[in-house]
């Protein structure tokens, strides 16, 4: 069984997307349909930057879903590969999430950038620049970041973000909050932690104003059953009813991202491949999650032509 898996925040980089464009059509429309639902030049942000306009958070995110979404359709149009045949899950991290259920079938292109940018502009706006922070721990469990959390609260909100692998968890939180959790992180197992470079503290109830924002773009949102099962970062299991999908995309602005958990539940349910589409993050994970699995990263054309050979 296989899995195609779509990666989260932090995997933009300038030239993002131009030898796909460069070498595919199938590519260059989907950047065409992204611009034009966003009204901007995200593709041209995407390829010359500058690197400070890409990295805001309501441009990295429809610019990596964009990015993974071509790669996709490069692999579908020009290698001969159906998704609904080839994969019998997918899964995104976090905003990977959205390019996952795109994948699929659950949300047009269009409808999901849109989404995405406004996610990032209510996630931006939901906490004051400064007033939050996150922080990734090193050499911690889910189990050892909980309590580094709970010790580090002191009243403030201090939660965990992301359960990426055994050996790396984020948290999140007041800036105050974090900053007493990296100084306590050694003491409570940790090998170390660091502060990560965000502008705002992701999946923690902090974010409940962006909560809100999604849920009331969401009601609006046509959403389809995908044409395989998505695996929910809130859940850690597979869904295709659409009103649970819509549901639980409100959750997960709050929610922690359980993708240790969905990458185990996935390997347990069967799945020994997972590829990684427009980006070379999560398969590190993958493997240290499920060491038995296959993983294939794929961002080149020379990437996407193995994969269709290989599939």
């Amino acid at each position: 069984m296989r899995a195609f898996i779509f990666p989260g925040q932090g995997s933009q980089a300038v030239g993002m997307g131009k030898a796909l464009a460069d070498a595919s059509a199938a590519a260059r429309e989907v950047f065409q349909e992204v611009d034009e639902a966003l009204g901007q030049h995200l593709f041209r942000l995407m390829t010359e930057g500058p690197e400070t306009d890409l990295t805001l958070t309501e441009n990295a995110q429809p610019a990596i879903m964009a990015n993974a979404i071509a790669t996709l359709r490069v692999l579908e149009k020009e290698g001969g590969v159906s998704l609904a045949d080839k994969a019998d899950f997918v899964a995104g991290h976090s905003l990977g999430e959205y390019t996952a259920l795109c994948a699929a079938g659950a949300i047009d292109l269009s409808t999901t950038a849109r989404l995405l940018k406004l996610r990032g502009q209510a996630m931006q706006a939901a906490v004051p620049v400064g007033e939050g922070a996150m922080a990734a721990l090193l050499g911690a469990d889910l189990v050892k970041a909980q309590a580094i959390a709970d010790a580090a609260a002191d009243g403030d909100v201090c939660a965990v973000a992301n359960d990426n692998d055994p050996s790396q968890v984020v948290i999140s939180g007041a800036k105050a909050a974090i900053d007493r959790a990296i100084g306590l992180a050694k003491e409570h197992g940790a090998k170390r932690a660091v502060l990560l470079p965000v502008s705002a503290p992701f999946h923690c109830p902090m974010m409940q104003p962006a909560a809100d924002a999604m849920e009331a773009a969401l009601a609006d949102v046509g959403i389809r059953t995908p044409l395989v099962p998505v695996y929910a970062n809130v859940t850690a299991s597979p869904v295709q009813d659409p009103d649970t999908i819509r549901t639980l995309l409100v959750e997960q602005v709050t929610g922690m991202v359980r993708w240790r958990e969905s990458v185990a539940a996935m390997f347990d349910a069967g799945v020994t491949d997972f590829a990684e589409l427009g980006g070379k993050v999560l398969g590190a994970m993958v493997k240290r999650i499920a060491p038995d699995a296959a993983v294939t990263s794929v961002v080149t054309m020379d990437d996407i032509e193995a994969l269709a050979k290989a599939l």
